[in-house]
């Protein structure tokens, strides 16, 4: 799919999906992510995620997108996704790009200049995702919740993580280094697709499992 193809969100989460391409480690933790959840589901029947990268500004906000997406798809509503870091910076402008590119609207809810506050919605949402850079122990995030770090610096930086019932490590390449070149949008594209389809497989598992 080339940078400037038009597509809506639904058909993105699906294609990210067929596109999947991944080694026997990384779907075995794909699964035990999911099979944690399932199993948090049918005892404690409500489970928080709370995606952790070290500013909250890039991988970390596009699994609260897509993983709050996708539990909307799956009608899993006991599933409830946030993101944070171990600092708080703000929702990078690419991050946003590349979700506005597949379908996502964002409407700023709190402004700031540094740190805007958004509401993100899509077509068939139910409730906007709220997004933007906090601590992953902010108020905002529900406790206690399961820890998914994705970049190594916050799992490498948080020995400790209060109020996880689980910690996984999912790393992701950062889009990051691409900023401010020629291939920024196709790193942030590449990013947007791997995160999604690797949380449409979480996910898929866990509806398919209960």
């Amino acid at each position: 799919m080339s940078q400037t193809e038009s597509i809506n969100t639904e058909q993105f989460f699906k294609t990210a999906l067929n596109n999947l391409k991944i080694d026997a480690n990384r779907t075995q933790l794909l699964k035990s992510i999911a099979l944690f959840v399932v199993n948090e589901l049918e005892f404690n029947r409500k489970v928080n995620l709370n995606y952790i990268c070290t500013h909250n500004s890039r991988r970390s906000q596009l699994a609260q997108v897509w993983s709050s997406y996708a539990a909307n798809y799956y009608k899993l509503s006991e599933v409830k996704s946030f993101s944070g870091g171990t600092e708080a910076t703000a929702f990078f402008r690419n991050t946003v790009k590349t979700l506005q590119d597949v379908g996502f609207t964002f409407q700023i809810v709190e402004f700031s200049q540094q740190n805007p506050v958004y509401a993100i919605n899509y077509k068939n949402g139910v409730n906007p995702i709220i997004g933007f850079s906090k601590l992953y122990n902010d108020a905002h995030n529900q406790k206690p919740f399961i820890a998914i770090t994705t970049c190594s610096s916050a799992d490498e930086n948080c020995p400790v993580i209060s109020d996880t019932i689980q910690r996984f490590h999912l790393p992701f390449n950062d889009p990051k280094n691409s900023d401010n070149t020629t291939q920024e949008a196709q790193k942030y594209l590449e990013a947007n697709m791997q995160i999604a389809g690797e949380i449409h497989y979480i996910f898929k598992m866990i509806h398919d499992t209960l």
